[in-house]
C-alpha cells in the first residue's frame, strides 16, 4: 500500500469570510482531496484585520496581537479538519499556510512589499506538523509582485496542450491565469467580490449577496461603473497585483459622491464593474479561448456569472464553467494551491512564474516552521 502523501493547505483571503483548510492526498501526481473545512473567523477578531489592513497610523500592539490570534485560529481550523477526516498529525507532511494579507504594496518606483499574518509557529506547535508560509516575499525579492501565485498551480494541474484555458479565480479581488502550449501568463484584474460584500454587510447585514439576489433587484448606473473604471489600475500593463489597500469600502464612498442612487443599484453597478474589468482583462488576450472555468467565491453568485457569460460573449469567448470540469471544488482551488506550494517547497522545486509576477528568475518560496 502507497504511503500517503498528505499536505493540508490553509488559505484565508481578501473578502475575510473564513479559513479554508483542505486536506490533499498528492499521490501518483494528482489532487485527491480527502476532506475540506471552512472555519469561520470571529467578527472582534475580523474588525482587528480590517482595522490593519487600513493605510495611516499603523498599531504595532494591534498588530503583534492579531498575528498570534490568527495563528491560534489556523491551528484550529488545522486540527478541526484533521478530526473530520480522521487523519493523524504523523501523516501530514507539512501544512501550507497562506496567512491573511493585511498590507500588499506592489513595487512601482521603488521595491514594494507585502505582510501575511497568522503566527506559523503557533501553528506548527499546536498542531504537531510541519508548517510552510511566507509564501510572497522570496519572489518580491527578485523584484517580483508576488502576486498571484496560484497560477503556478493552475499550470500543474490544469493546463492541457490542447486547450487554450483560463482559470478566473473571483476571491475578493479577481485573477486569471491563461494557459496556452504550455506557457502560462496571469495577473490580477481588480476587485470580484471585495467591494460587492462590502456594500452588501453595510446595507444588509448580510456577510454576502447569496446568489446575487439582491443585486439582481437594482438596477446598474452607467455612469458610476465608468466612473469606478476609471481608476489607474486598469490601464496597468502586467504584471500587476492589487487589493485591499486600494479597492475598500472608503474608497467606494469617495467614488459615491454626487450620486443618488438606491442600494439595490449600486450593488447592481458594483456586480458590472466586477464584471466588466474582468472582461475586458480577458479580451486583452486578444484571442478567443477554449475554456473560461472559474473558481472562488465568486463562482457561486449567479448574477455575477449570468452577467460574465454575456460580457464575454461579444468577444468571441466560450460559456463561462467551474472548476468542477476538471474535478476540482471551486470553492478550495485556493487551499489546494497551498497546500501544492507547501509541497513545493518540501521539496525544494520553484514555485513562482516570472512570466506571472515579474521577478527576475523562478524560485523557491516559503519558509519551514517545525515543531
Amino acid at each position: 500500500m502507497t504511503k500517503p502523501n498528505i499536505y493540508v493547505g490553509l488559505m484565508s483571503g481578501t473578502s475575510m469570510d473564513s479559513i479554508d483548510a483542505v486536506a490533499i492526498d498528492f499521490q501518483n501526481s494528482h489532487i485527491q482531496m480527502i476532506g475540506s473545512h471552512s472555519h469561520p473567523i470571529p467578527n472582534t477578531l475580523k474588525q482587528d484585520i480590517l482595522a490593519l489592513c487600513q493605510p495611516g497610523v499603523d498599531n504595532i500592539d494591534l498588530y503583534g496581537r492579531t498575528d498570534r490570534a490568527l495563528g491560534h485560529l489556523f491551528s484550529d481550523a488545522t486540527l478541526a479538519l484533521l478530526e473530520k477526516t480522521n487523519i493523524n498529525t504523523k501523516q501530514v507532511i507539512a501544512i501550507g499556510s497562506h496567512g491573511q494579507t493585511i498590507r500588499h504594496q506592489p513595487p512601482e518606483k521603488s521595491h514594494g512589499f507585502t505582510l501575511q499574518i497568522g503566527d506559523p509557529n503557533i501553528i506548527a506547535i499546536k498542531t504537531k506538523c510541519a508548517v510552510v508560509a511566507d509564501f510572497r516575499r522570496a519572489d518580491m525579492a527578485l523584484g517580483g509582485q508576488g502576486a498571484p501565485l496560484v497560477p503556478a498551480f493552475h499550470h500543474h494541474y490544469f493546463a492541457d496542450p490542447r486547450k487554450h484555458r483560463i482559470i478566473l479565480n473571483i476571491g475578493g479581488i479577481a485573477n486569471i491565469t491563461v494557459l496556452k502550449n504550455n506557457t502560462c501568463s496571469g495577473f490580477d484584474t481588480g476587485p470580484g467580490n471585495l467591494l460587492l460584500d462590502s456594500w452588501c454587510l453595510k446595507n444588509t447585514g448580510q456577510p454576502f449577496d447569496d446568489k446575487g439576489a439582491w443585486a439582481d433587484t437594482g438596477n446598474l448606473s452607467r455612469a458610476l461603473v465608468d466612473q469606478l473604471k476609471l481608476h489607474p489600475f486598469f490601464e496597468l500593463e502586467p504584471p500587476k497585483s492589487t487589493g485591499r489597500e486600494v479597492f475598500n469600502a472608503s474608497w467606494l464612498e469617495q467614488q459615491l459622491t454626487g450620486h443618488t442612487l438606491p442600494a439595490e443599484d449600486i450593488q447592481a453597478s458594483l456586480i458590472a464593474f466586477s464584471v466588466e474589468t474582468i472582461s475586458e482583462a480577458i479580451a486583452r488576450i486578444g484571442e478567443p479561448v477554449d475554456d473560461i472555468l472559474v473558481c472562488g467565491g465568486g463562482a457561486f453568485n449567479t448574477a455575477l456569472i449570468t452577467a460574465l457569460e454575456k460580457n464575454v460573449a461579444p468577444y468571441g469567448q466560450p460559456n463561462v464553467s467551474s472548476t468542477s470540469a476538471l474535478r476540482v471544488d471551486p470553492e478550495w482551488v485556493e487551499a489546494c494551491a497551498f497546500a501544492w506550494l507547501a509541497k513545493q517547497r518540501i521539496e525544494l522545486k520553484t514555485a513562482n512564474i516570472p512570466s506571472v509576477t515579474g521577478a527576475s528568475r523562478a524560485t523557491v518560496l516559503g519558509a519551514l516552521y517545525h515543531f
